[in-house]
């Protein structure tokens, strides 16, 4: 089936943009508070090269947690498997800063894309690097991906976290308790902070999701960026993970392996087919974007895409 893409874009963004209820925006991030939720950008990366998009394509936007894809994939490239003696591989059930299941399993958090879990992993990474080299490696890691360095850090964004941030903060020491951290808890904070921080438009964030798309490269005949089987394993991990305790349902509706970020983006991934990212600032009840979930759906709806379509 021959798809017109461009006009499915540009649908499901002019429906995002006629919608009324938008979710609410991050207001316990004071500088995220501050952006407005009528916005909406979409864009699809291709294996042809090309970029569909639709909406506000060229705004930077905070990746937030989407960063946790990137900084997991540098650590595994650098420690190999032995970064899963210190985060888990299963879906958590709560939300994404809660320190029950802590305290339950002995400072080792469930997976790498709740804030314990991504905050273990940026530990690892500086394991390996003074936390200034480490933010170079992770904003070094985008632009290749990407191909566009303009990408960087929103210091105000980072600098709102830091002064709020006092539930990870509580993470970060109780995990050093159990010497799941092992550095010093402030740094790694910041690195963590910093890196949740980065600004990105939905173009640049789709081309920089190529790697899993095409199993780990940047597109079906390009440069190496990670092996297939990272690759796999980091999908797989965004499938059952990737959106907090909303990752069944988001696997149900739309099908497809995502990560969200409580800036309001969703970067996607339909295996062979495009590397996709959409954002929409208000969230719903647990913390994705109300308006690029739907969106996600309309478009595995229209196009065929799912991981759980014979193909």
């Amino acid at each position: 089936m021959d798809l017109d893409l461009p006009l499915i874009v540009t649908e499901i963004a002019a429906e995002m943009a006629a919608e009324t209820e938008r979710g609410a925006v991050a207001d316990y991030i004071p500088e995220l508070a501050r952006v407005d939720p009528g916005q909406f950008g979409l864009a699809l990366s291709l294996p042809d090269g090309r970029v569909i998009a639709a909406g506000d394509t060229e705004v930077p936007f905070s990746i937030q947690s989407i960063s946790k894809v990137f900084t997991l994939a540098l650590a595994l490239g650098r420690h190999g498997d032995s970064v899963w003696s210190r985060v888990g591989r299963e879906p958590s059930g709560d939300p994404f800063n809660s320190i029950v299941q802590l305290e339950h399993e002995r400072g080792k958090p469930r997976n790498p894309f709740i804030n314990a879990g991504a905050i273990a992993v940026t530990d690892a990474l500086l394991s390996h690097y003074a936390p200034r080299e480490a933010l170079g490696e992770i904003l070094r890691f985008l632009r290749y991906l990407s191909g566009d360095e303009d990408i960087a850090i929103d210091p105000a964004v980072a600098a709102s976290e830091q002064e709020t941030g006092f539930r990870n903060v509580a993470l970060a020491n109780f995990m050093r308790s159990y010497g799941i951290v092992t550095g010093e808890p402030a740094k790694v904070l910041g690195v963590y902070f910093h890196h949740c921080a980065i600004a990105m438009t939905v173009r640049q964030l789709a081309r920089a999701a190529r790697f899993l798309a095409f199993d780990g490269r940047l597109g079906p005949e390009g440069p190496r960026a990670v092996s297939p089987r990272m690759a796999r394993q980091i999908n797989a991990l965004m499938l059952t993970c990737g959106h907090y305790d909303g990752s069944g349902e988001f696997a149900f509706r739309v099908g497809l392996p995502g990560k969200s970020g409580v800036g309001g983006g969703i970067m996607a991934v339909a295996p062979g087919q495009a590397a996709i990212a959409c954002w929409s600032p208000g969230l719903n009840a647990v913390g994705n974007s109300l308006l690029a979930s739907t969106a996600l759906e309309r478009l595995a709806e229209r196009t065929g895409w799912s991981v759980f379509t014979a193909r």
